[in-house]
Parts: C-alpha cells; sequence; structure tokens
C-alpha cells in the first residue's frame, strides 16, 4: 500500500476512522470524506504526520460532488488505487414502522452511493493496472434480519454487487471484496442500543479496529469476504441454505442476544457514569 492512494467514505468516525488509520499504518496515501466537518479535521490532523492526506466534507447521496472530488484527487495524487466504500445508514425497525423516506436514505447511503462510486473509480483503477474495492457490508446481508428487512436488503444488494463486480473486474487486476460483520463496537449501534433487535447481539460483538484490519485483507487480494465473527459468516450460511434451521433457533438467539445486550448497557452506563465522576473532578 506504500504510495497508493486509498479513497474511504464515512471516514470521519468508527470503521471509517479507524479504516484510516490501518491504512496510514501501510504508507498509503490517504482520501477521507465524510458529512461532518469537525470530526473529519480531527481525523486528518491526526494521520497527517505519518502520511499524505487529503480531506473533503461531502454527501454521498450528492452524486454531483464525486466527479469533481475524483478530479482534485488526480491532481494532488495522480492515482487512485483502493475505495473503500464504508458510509452507511440504518434506520432500526420493522419495516411497516420506518418512514418511506428512511427507506430511501438507506437505498441511496448504503446501495445506490457504492455502486456510482465503484463505477466513477475503475477508469482510475484500470489505467493504474489494477486496484480494490472494498465494500463495508453486514451479516445482515447475509441473512434475512428481522427488525432490519430494508437495511439487510441494502446490503444483500452490496453483496451481490461485490460479487458480480468482482468477475467483471477480475481480467484487470482489480479485486473486489466485501467485509460483512455483525454488530461493532461503535456509535453507529451503541449510541441507540435500545432500538437494536435483541438478535443482532446473539453474535459476538466485533471492534472497529478488526473491521478495518479486514477491510485491509480485502484490499490486498487475500481475501474476497471476511465475516466477523467467523462463526457469524457459518452460522449465515447455514441458516440461509436451511430456513426452517433458522426459524427454529431464532427463539434461543433473541435470549442470548437479550442477556448480552443487558450486559453492554450496563456497560455503557458506567462508563457514562464514570466520565461523569471525572469530568466533575477536573
Amino acid at each position: 500500500m506504500k504510495g497508493k492512494t486509498v479513497l474511504i467514505t464515512g471516514a470521519s468516525a468508527g470503521v471509517g476512522a479507524e479504516a484510516a488509520r490501518v491504512f496510514a499504518t501501510q504508507g498509503a496515501n490517504l482520501v477521507l470524506i465524510a458529512r461532518g466537518q469537525q470530526a473529519l479535521d480531527e481525523i486528518t490532523q491526526e494521520l497527517s504526520a505519518q502520511v499524505k492526506v487529503m480531506s473533503q466534507t461531502l454527501d454521498v447521496n450528492d452524486l454531483s460532488q464525486f466527479e469533481p472530488l475524483l478530479e482534485s484527487v488526480m491532481q494532488e495524487f495522480g492515482r487512485i488505487d483502493v475505495l473503500v466504500n464504508n458510509a452507511g445508514y440504518h434506520q432500526r425497525g420493522d419495516a411497516i414502522g420506518i418512514a418511506p423516506e428512511d427507506i430511501a436514505q438507506m437505498v441511496d447511503v448504503n446501495l445506490r452511493a457504492p455502486l456510482v462510486f465503484s463505477r466513477q473509480v475503475i477508469p482510475h483503477m484500470k489505467a493504474n493496472g489494477g486496484g480494490a474495492i472494498v465494500n463495508i457490508g453486514s451479516l445482515a446481508g447475509r441473512m434475512p434480519l428481522q427488525g432490519g428487512a430494508a437495511y439487510g436488503a441494502t446490503k444483500a444488494g452490496l453483496r451481490s454487487f461485490t460479487y458480480a463486480l468482482g468477475d467483471e473486474l477480475k481480467p484487470f487486476n482489480i479485486h473486489v471484496g466485501v467485509v460483512s460483520p455483525g454488530p461493532i463496537d461503535t456509535g453507529f449501534i451503541m449510541s441507540n442500543i435500545d432500538q437494536v433487535e435483541d438478535i443482532v447481539f446473539s453474535q459476538e460483538m466485533s471492534s472497529a479496529r478488526q473491521v478495518a484490519d479486514a477491510a485491509l485483507t480485502v484490499a490486498l487480494g487475500k481475501e474476497r469476504e471476511v465475516c466477523l465473527p467467523a462463526s457469524g459468516g457459518l452460522l449465515t450460511t447455514i441458516s440461509y441454505l436451511f430456513p426452517w434451521l433458522r426459524t427454529k433457533l431464532r427463539p434461543a438467539m433473541y435470549r442470548k442476544g437479550a442477556k448480552l445486550k443487558a450486559k453492554y448497557k450496563a456497560r455503557n452506563l458506567a462508563l457514562k457514569q464514570a466520565l461523569k465522576q471525572a469530568n466533575k473532578q477536573a
């Protein structure tokens, strides 16, 4: 990765920021895009001492911004080698309870943007003689998830796109892969934990660093898909092949998830109380 240019969407926090750190350790030039200016400036400042970093606030829903961004990247670095489609949006709940505009937002951010962004960087990768596209998916895209029907549908579409595009681009030495994690210990899930279905927590929680490391593994062409945890990948495969088993296991998974969810909530409360106490002492 040394000297190559890596573009990461949703790069200001969570998995995106951690992916930026991981690729920086490899000596890659970074192009970081996100909607939040302050958080984006912070990660840019943090990593600028290690590698060259270009950042820009950009809403992935506004596709008209992407081509000018690519032109700026080419002027700055002269190449684009890796695209990490990380930006995501999840409005939780049963499909009937989600507003139509939120469903459209999930489709736009989780599916439409990665499809278009990938298409736009491919000519640049071909000109370089190769590259990689890494899509951040979800275990919800591998198996139907009650309480996440719309979100899971977008991630299933992204996974299907990944495999099909990978076949199309193999002759051009462009590797396309997907990271499919279960719950991740970031604000994406922990900030509204009460709205998350209990069954989600039946899978071992991954850290943002683990997902970022998996993204690097895919970018290096070592894997086409990385599931986190690995046991979750096996379980979703079995459940997809045998739907009756998924239905039978669901009650036990809900019970397990509810217990772990309560544990995570207690941990969060303890951390908040400790932080509050520390602020008082300061």
